[in-house]
């Protein structure tokens, strides 16, 4: 029951910086319609980013999120501003290509400056556990970034619902034509959708770089997680991502324990694989017409 309760709780935690990384894609899903393949590449850049913050100036990963957030909204709006915009008009394939070119310019550059060594971002607290009884600890960096993460997701949550931009970028997400009849500026909503979503991706980045590796392929795996998030808990669903990462990261902690670590990514996709044949649009999407 031990083992149980502790892949349970360490699988809740670590899916909760899993959800982060699909909610930032979900959202700039649903505003542009773009599936944004360098997204892990943007969480890689908020790792080093942190990384950087905590070697040069001794600032925590965890309280560096106050300056990567901004940095790194900043940092997506000009992506969006000067390159996805060009091709929101544009067949998928184009929309592809260029989101995997710019994930490939963003890691061959940081593979440039900092080279391809692992970096390892070690705290005072990195591998410190709390006991929570019954014989499971639970991991001190995992729980803070859960928590981090909870706050973010309830904070985007009242931004969406209840000011005016956030309500403006439901809309665009609902129907952009729409939207823009009705006198919202459509392009200006993107920009902000594609700068939250990176901010929450170089966010999710900051906040795993203590128990984490730091390289610059690392983008790739994240990528491949967030896309799966997004698809399984429906794409454009901010409670479908959340509900999809939470999942994911319950079911590799579960299958590391009762089956194999090397067939944890295997049963994810055996997972994603399932739902998708069960219920295509994802477990809270709604099948578009």
């Amino acid at each position: 029951m031990a083992v149980f309760l502790q892949s349970l709780i360490s699988g809740v935690l670590i899916g909760g910086v899993y959800a982060l990384i699909g909610i930032g894609l979900t959202l700039i899903f649903g505003v542009m319609r773009v599936v944004n393949f360098g997204h892990g590449d943007i969480m890689m850049v908020g790792m080093y980013l942190t990384y950087l913050l905590f070697t040069l100036m001794g600032v925590d990963p965890f309280v560096s999120v106050l300056i990567s957030f901004p940095l790194m909204f900043l940092f997506g709006g000009f992506l969006q501003k000067v390159f996805i915009n060009r091709v929101l008009n544009a067949v998928a394939q184009n929309q592809i290509l260029l989101t995997i070119g710019l994930g490939l310019i963003m890691s061959n550059t940081v593979m440039l400056i900092f080279t391809s060594d692992y970096k390892i971002l070690t705290t005072s607290y990195s591998s410190s556990t709390i006991q929570a009884g019954g014989g499971v600890s639970i991991s001190t960096p995992l729980l803070i970034s859960f928590l981090i993460t909870a706050a973010i997701t309830a904070a985007l949550g009242w931004f969406l619902m209840k000011t005016d931009t956030g309500q403006a970028i439901r809309a665009t997400a609902q129907d952009r034509d729409a939207a823009q009849l009705m006198g919202i500026n459509v392009s200006r909503m993107s920009v902000i959708a594609f700068g939250l979503g990176a901010a929450l991706a170089g966010t999710a980045g900051a906040l795993i770089s203590p128990t984490y590796y730091i390289f610059p392929q690392v983008g790739g795996t994240f990528t491949l997680k967030a896309f799966v998030i997004t698809v399984l808990g429906g794409m454009g669903s901010v409670v479908g991502a959340t509900l999809g990462g939470i999942l994911i990261g319950v079911t590799e902690s579960m299958s590391a324990v009762y089956i194999s670590s090397g067939w944890k990514d295997v049963v994810v996709f055996v997972l994603f694989l399932l739902v998708l044949l069960f219920k295509p649009s994802g477990l809270m999407g709604k099948s578009r017409t």
